[in-house]
């Protein structure tokens, strides 16, 4: 009886966790797969250059139509992620996302840190960007100045340069692009330190880039477990604990170590039998 108790115990569990990861994998295939895309592997991701720093040669036009050099911008603590201003998937999520942290932020934005927004596709030009500049700023409801977050364009030779040296990889699927989600932390002195992945970011996690960052310290990243552990709650606006995906997971490892002793304890029972 406890044995037939056991095995159902496991099918029960088994069954739970397939269930969770079903439905994870449909939600990553409905955010970050885009429609119709001929993704290969290895051509859309991010490669990791920590520790790597950008190139000093690369030109960015802003949202104003002025030119300028990358190294001119990042004087500070800087938080720079690709999108493209067209994007009909991910940018948009992400970007909210960005907006999100910014009002959450116990930090002075410009003066502390900075986001530098940056199109890889060279052709969206000036207006584009100081499109979604606007409507970026209206986003967040807290008052900040103006170049805390800067939008920029530039040329394919700048913009696989700059997409190149920091390890993010895109590709062409007619007139769009498949990309992922991605954050990159840079010190002052232009050195990657930290990569921040998905659309949304718990503030505390961001606050303790930015520290690093300002640092030049090489974090670890950690925002995949804490985006598993916590979720986002928006009638109470804040990350709270997801109970359902840490029990799933608990029952899972439990179901193993169960597993695992219905096939050594008749093993042994037979060994001693036999002595």
């Amino acid at each position: 009886m406890i044995k037939k108790g056991l095995i159902t115990i496991l099918f029960f569990a088994l069954a739970i966790t397939g269930t969770f990861a079903q439905q994870k994998g449909q939600l990553e295939d409905q955010v970050i797969q885009p429609e119709d895309s001929q993704i290969a592997d290895g051509e859309v991701g991010v490669t990791e250059h920590l520790n790597d720093f950008i190139p000093k040669d690369v030109t960015l036009v802003n949202q104003y139509g002025d030119t300028v050099n990358i190294m001119e911008l990042v004087d500070k603590p800087t938080i720079l992620n690709f999108v493209y201003y067209r994007c009909p998937g991910i940018c948009s999520p992400l970007m909210n996302g960005i907006a999100d942290f910014v009002d959450q932020l116990n930090m002075n934005i410009a003066e502390d840190y900075q986001i530098l927004t940056i199109s890889f596709d060279h052709r969206e030009g000036t207006e584009l960007a100081q499109r979604k500049h606007v409507n970026y700023m209206k986003m967040i409801e807290k008052d900040i100045p103006e170049d805390g977050w800067t939008f920029y364009t530039a040329d394919s030779t700048d913009i696989y340069k700059l997409t190149n040296a920091t390890g993010f990889k895109f590709m062409r699927t007619g007139q769009d692009f498949a990309h992922s989600a991605t954050l990159i932390m840079l010190s002052p002195e232009g050195k990657i330190t930290r990569y921040l992945h998905g659309t949304y970011f718990l503030p505390f996690e961001v606050k303790m880039s930015i520290v690093e960052a300002a640092e030049g310290k090489v974090g670890s990243t950690i925002n995949r477990v804490l985006q598993y552990c916590y979720s986002y709650d928006p009638t109470g606006q804040k990350y709270v604990l997801n109970i359902t995906k840490i029990t799933g997971s608990f029952i899972m490892i439990v179901a193993v170590i169960i597993f695992l002793v219905l096939i050594i304890k008749p093993k042994n029972s037979k060994e001693n039998s036999k002595k």
